[in-house]
């Protein structure tokens, strides 16, 4: 309130009013989608929406410059920020192509150092100095997430423990982390002046080197909210043991190596898991002593996700296990159980909402262990399921629209089947029937991954019915650029767009220009796109950066990877010498 010299009080103005009401129903807007849509509606919800965002999410870290994403939100807490696109994890981008968090680090330590205490990046470039900045410069920071990052090392998670007091989360997960000649005692840095840390979370099942378990130990002891631990190789059984009794509230284990020595043999493991009461999530068993398996038996009955990605385990080891998994939701597991396995967990889990199923081998002229035998035996036994990721090297169109038919809920579908242009191999048909079900009989799918012969067919279905599709992946597969237009022209919500080995051209490009601007991505490699057409589209689409990365050494007019994005700002300038930006 304003004050007046007879001592009258004068009322705010009325908009200033309404910018104060629209703040405090902001606050409780947390879709993205829902803010971003709000911010477009005038100049004051714009500025309200940007006063009040505290999560920023930048899903291409050169879709927009550091400076001008926190000069927009000045009292952001949380950051989320993706680099590379998913192919590269693939190896089918130059190590050096870029995302490197430098620039970032800089921007984020400077307009946040008060208020950062979040931070989660993906496929992005870091160093050692990048973490330790950071760490100096942001007192009170929480939670760092690096998912498939690189470039840092165990000087950096040093640095971490050293100097963020606050730290709750500290997960790397699937990085390339550096380890030098002389193996750092990262573990050994967290601070032993406070009786307690703040810890609820500790990964570093991908750190290659050996871990001082007496520190760890230690720090274990001193973190009573510790709930998610995940250890690496290094760590045997009975150090495990060890550990397990430090911690029986632990909700989510990675249990390392799960090997054992002959000193080992004298523990009573069972006993360890029964003790962990809490326990809902289990994964690790890198080198894992099928002897063993039995010991994780009283922890069954609980888990909602059990992940067996890295265990070369049998169908019949499997089967002792999961036959006690009745709670189980996720499911992530190495082809190597068979279709016997699969059957084995659609009898029992009934409640499993998502599925992965690796390939140990990759080679195409293999006959697989696991085929439309397993896989429609899930799609009948597993009702509820939401998401499917699965490698095989045979497929059938019955067994694809029966799972249509039984898992109508699925959002993610994802069949990869190993080998270029495979048909049917019952019937020698085309995949597209079967994609088809997919599409039309799953009406909350926004996740394809499609792969196998199809035809123009199959897209057709997808333009057709995949209405609410925001990311599809095509491999080995295509027919025509009809086909492509397809889904251009008829899936409105298509926000990224990956396609390798496949026959799809210029035309099939240049019908996208309506779109383009409305997807955060397209990527097609090993096409059939000529440097003519995409500078032509480059041209059109001024606020687009067209990426071509093409091997030293060609020259020609073909393109091997076009990597297209949306952005706010000029072109980057830190792109190798394999890299040209169209414009």
């Amino acid at each position: 309130m304003n004050q007046i010299d007879d001592g009258r009080t004068l009322s705010p103005l009325p908009d200033q009013v309404l910018e104060n009401v629209l703040e405090s129903v902001l606050h409780f807007l947390t879709s993205r989608r829902d803010r971003n849509a709000a911010s477009l509606v005038c100049k004051s919800w714009y500025r309200a929406e940007a006063l009040t965002r505290t999560e920023l999410f930048i899903g291409n870290c050169y879709a927009v410059s550091p400076r001008r994403a926190t000069g927009r939100f000045p009292r952001v807490r949380s950051v989320t920020i993706k680099g590379k696109p998913r192919f590269a994890d693939f190896d089918l981008m130059p190590l050096n192509w870029g995302a490197h968090f430098t620039p970032w680090v800089t921007a984020l330590s400077q307009s946040y150092h008060s208020s950062l205490n979040k931070l989660h990046l993906k496929r992005m470039s870091l160093t050692d100095h990048d973490l330790t900045l950071l760490s100096h410069s942001l007192p009170s920071f929480q939670d760092l997430l690096l998912t498939c990052c690189e470039g840092f090392g165990t000087t950096a998670l040093a640095a971490l423990a050293s100097n963020c007091r606050l730290l709750r989360v500290l997960e790397p997960v699937e990085c390339v982390v550096e380890v030098g000649d002389e193996e750092l005692d990262w573990i050994s840095c967290f601070p032993e002046i406070d009786a307690q840390t703040y810890l609820e979370s500790l990964v570093f099942d991908c750190v290659e080197c050996p871990i001082n378990l007496e520190a760890l130990e230690r720090l274990v002891a001193r973190s009573p909210s510790l709930r998610k631990l995940r250890l690496n190789r290094y760590v045997s059984m009975s150090q495990l043991h060890r550990l397990m009794h430090r911690a029986p509230q632990l909700t989510h284990l990675g249990t390392g190596s799960f090997s054992a020595s002959e000193l080992d043999q004298e523990l009573d493991f069972a006993s360890a898991f029964a003790a962990c009461k809490s326990l809902v999530c289990l994964s690790g068993f890198r080198e894992i002593w099928p002897d063993y398996l039995p010991a994780i038996y009283p922890a069954c009955a609980n888990l909602i996700s059990l992940n067996f990605s890295y265990a070369d385990i049998s169908a019949d080891q499997l089967i002792s296990v999961i036959r006690h998994c009745h709670k189980l939701q996720t499911f992530w597991v190495l082809d190597t159980i068979c279709d016997e396995g699969l059957q084995a967990v659609a009898e029992t889990c009934k409640d499993l909402r998502e599925l992965r199923v690796f390939p140990v081998n990759t080679r195409e002229e293999i006959e697989g262990p696991v085929s439309e035998v397993g896989f429609e035996a899930i799609s009948r036994g597993c009702r509820k399921l939401q998401s499917i990721l699965f490698f095989c090297q045979r497929m059938t169109n019955a067994a694809v629209v029966a799972m249509s038919n039984n898992c109508p809920d699925l959002v993610v579908f994802r069949l990869c089947i190993i080998g270029r242009y495979r048909p049917d191999p019952e019937t020698l048909e085309p995949m597209d029937e079967g994609f088809g079900a997919i599409v039309m009989n799953c009406k909350k799918l926004t996740r394809l991954a499609v792969s196998g012969l199809l035809t123009d067919r199959a897209f057709n279905y997808i333009g057709t019915y995949g209405k609410l599709i925001r990311t599809l992946s095509v491999a080995f597969a295509g027919d025509t650029d009809l086909g492509l237009q397809y889904v251009l022209e008829g899936c409105p919500n298509l926000q990224k767009l990956e396609i390798r080995d496949s026959p799809f051209g210029d035309g099939a490009l240049r019908s996208g220009l309506h779109h383009f601007y409305n997807m955060r991505f397209l990527w097609m490699s090993s096409c059939k796109l000529t440097r003519q057409a995409c500078r032509e589209v480059a041209r059109m689409l001024p606020h687009l950066v067209l990426e071509v990365i093409n091997s030293e050494e060609d020259k020609a007019d073909d393109i091997e990877i076009l990597y297209m994005y949306r952005s706010l700002d000029r072109p980057r300038d830190d792109a190798p010498k394999v890299v040209t930006i169209l414009c």
